[in-house]
């Protein structure tokens, strides 16, 4: 009778176990799916901060956040070497503690982690304590795990991960945090193109005005704050009559007296920049095309009765004898010019390609027949 029973007993056991180990995998699997599922909506969150937030730093300092909250991460800082010393573009540390954490790429435990490109993890066994890189602070971090960053083989940085507990990151999920690193990495490579466009904006010599790279980063952060806006490019048709006929520092001040009175007459919430020579654009975030049509029907009216000249102070200015009688074209000191503008617009929605609807446009006038004075809408 005992023999029987213990089989019975056996059985039920095994049966438990692999139960049990049936559970436990698909514990695992689920586990597995939800750590999928909440890496995907960290991303997206990463990509909603890249579309939210408007300058490079701003943008890093918000996925930093995010790590924090979303992984419940004690302290992160992430560094970057600008080409020329390495700055701190996101931490939650206090900054008493920010010179030590911009050199670690000199302390000698990380050093082999740069060359090597592979994570280091290091921690103190007793409370009091402290990691070699900390100089001068003892209670704030007790383990930490240094990242090295690198874009396309070329490193670029480090992120590093500390806590206040011993041996915190004993057990972490390895994999996970590599996920995490991949996705700052495409962050930063990301605002090093924003980062790119930004440094190369330039303001207009003569007319104060943004040069055309500002369209393509902050101005298009303006612009998308909106579903869908106007594009609208114009341009000075007779400059060159202008500089021909007459000299080109009258063709200058055409150019200037047509942006001053654009920019008086239209909303600070629009984008407005010298695109490239004669040609200019308008972005009227959040107004559809039917809204801005007779409004440019009207500056263009007005600007194409304005009659530019020069003052006799500027005359001076020039070298031009001011008292000169006019005789032909070369002497020709009262020079009067109207300007003469050709307008296409277009509708731009938030998403797609600023850059193609400016590259149609372009195309349109530069195109169009040399006497075409219209608003076309393309």
């Amino acid at each position: 009778m005992i023999i029987p029973v213990v089989i019975i007993l056996v059985c039920i056991v095994i049966g438990l176990i692999i139960y049990n180990i049936s559970i436990h995998k698909k514990i695992q699997k689920f586990r597995n799916i939800n750590q999928r599922i909440n890496n995907l909506t960290v991303v997206q969150d990463f990509m909603n901060a890249i579309g939210e937030a408007s300058s490079v730093e701003q943008k890093i300092v918000k996925i930093n956040e995010i790590l924090i909250e979303r992984y419940e991460i004690k302290y992160s800082t992430i560094v970057v070497f600008n080409g020329a010393e390495y700055e701190i573009k996101a931490s939650n540390v206090d900054k008493k503690h920010w010179d030590s954490l911009r050199a670690l790429q000199n302390v000698d435990m990380f050093k082999d982690s740069i060359q090597t490109a592979t994570p280091k993890y290091v921690t103190v066994n007793k409370e009091n304590e402290r990691l070699p890189y900390q100089q001068m602070e003892f209670g704030r971090a007790k383990s930490a795990i240094f990242f090295p960053l690198y874009i396309d083989n070329v490193y670029i940085g480090y992120w590093i991960l500390e806590s206040g507990t011993p041996h915190d990151f004993d057990n972490v999920d390895t994999t996970v945090l590599e996920v995490i690193k991949d996705n700052i990495i495409s962050v930063l490579k990301t605002v090093v193109h924003q980062k790119t466009l930004e440094s190369i904006v330039r303001k207009d010599l003569f007319t104060g005005l943004n040069s055309a790279e500002y369209l393509y980063g902050e101005g298009k952060k303006i612009i998308d704050q909106y579903t869908i806006s106007t594009i609208c490019m114009f341009k000075i048709i007779n400059i060159q009559e202008i500089n021909r006929n007459y000299c080109r520092e009258l063709g200058n001040k055409v150019i200037t007296k047509i942006s001053e009175y654009i920019a008086e007459n239209i909303s600070k919430e629009y984008v407005f920049v010298r695109y490239m020579g004669p040609k200019f654009v308008v972005a009227f975030s959040g107004v559809d095309i039917n809204g801005v049509a007779e409004f440019l029907n009207e500056i263009k009216e007005k600007i194409e009765s304005i009659k530019i000249s020069f003052t006799k102070e500027e005359l001076a200015e020039l070298n031009f004898d001011v008292n000169k009688k006019v005789t032909n074209k070369e002497n020709d000191y009262n020079m009067v010019a109207i300007p003469k503008l050709n307008f296409v617009i277009s509708s731009y929605y938030k998403g797609t390609g600023l850059e193609e609807v400016l590259k149609k446009l372009e195309e349109y006038l530069d195109t169009a027949d040399i006497n075409e004075s219209d608003i076309t809408n393309i």
